[in-house]
């Protein structure tokens, strides 16, 4: 691996690749990063032993730039960095809702634009990282984001109309888990259970089906009724939840997410 990597932004997801990439043998002679704050910059020197730029001298080192930055920092990023580009400059951007064409637009000459969407399971490398191509970028620079994003959690190619598809399932989709988890945890208490242990009970059956649906290769309605025995006590569950509009609100909030993602490319 002699590519030189440049991470710029780096945040949680950021930092969480520069980890994974180290761990998946890159070197750290070979990876760049750029902090705004000065003390997090010596954090990251320190703990990773990688050196610490400005974006533009980033920019012009780089073989590879991965940009880690809120969507709405993207814009800024972009017109600094777009006199120092060179062509054939592999440019991962990894900012919910902005489009490969809004990036091209920013930059000269046709460099190649990958589009990512991980979820913050990246920190526990359990994440899922979606990519797209965008209209200069070919399989080969595909491979080479796939490279970086490996190391933290499965990885997915689609076609960027089906981006903001993902972002609603997949991006956000952790959260979905998580509210789930904390209405079950107040079904707990409410039944007299402590938190802690309601947490854990609550945990471990998720970790468990999780783990079910991906090694099993079973539909999840087949899991379901495995677990669902005629007048038991999870029929009489799922019932409240159809009665409730469970799966209805479900289908209407990613719809929502999926909406927010397409205002974001949009600029509102």
């Amino acid at each position: 691996m002699t590519q030189k990597v440049a991470v710029l932004g780096t945040g949680k997801i950021g930092e969480a690749l520069l980890s994974g990439m180290i761990r998946a043998g890159w070197s750290p002679g070979d990876l760049l990063v750029t902090a705004r704050r000065p003390e997090r910059a010596e954090a990251l020197r320190t703990r990773y032993g990688v050196e610490v730029v400005s974006n533009a001298e980033a920019a012009k080192r780089a073989d590879t730039l991965i940009l880690a930055v809120k969507p709405q920092d993207m814009g800024a990023l972009l017109t600094e960095l777009s006199p120092h580009v060179p062509a054939g400059r592999l440019v991962i951007s990894a900012a919910a809702g902005i489009t490969t064409e809004s990036i091209e637009e920013h930059l000269p000459h046709e460099v190649p634009v990958v589009r990512v969407m991980p979820n913050t399971p990246v920190l526990v490398d359990e994440g899922m990282s979606v990519l797209s191509a965008g209209s200069h970028a070919g399989s080969d620079h595909l491979a080479r984001a796939e490279e970086i994003f490996k190391p933290v959690g499965k990885t997915l190619r689609v076609p960027e109309t089906q981006q903001d598809a993902a972002t609603a399932l997949s991006g956000s989709g952790p959260a979905y888990f998580y509210f789930l988890v904390e209405a079950m945890t107040d079904a707990g208490i409410l039944l007299g259970l402590p938190r802690d242990k309601a947490h854990d009970l609550i945990v471990q059956a998720a970790i468990g089906a999780a783990v079910m649906l991906r090694d099993s290769g079973e539909h999840p309605v087949k899991l379901r009724e495995a677990v669902t025995s005629p007048a038991g006590t999870t029929i009489s569950a799922i019932r409240e939840l159809e009665n409730h509009g469970v799966r209805a609100a479900l289908i209407a909030a990613i719809e929502a997410a999926r909406d927010r993602s397409r205002e974001l490319a949009s600029g509102q």
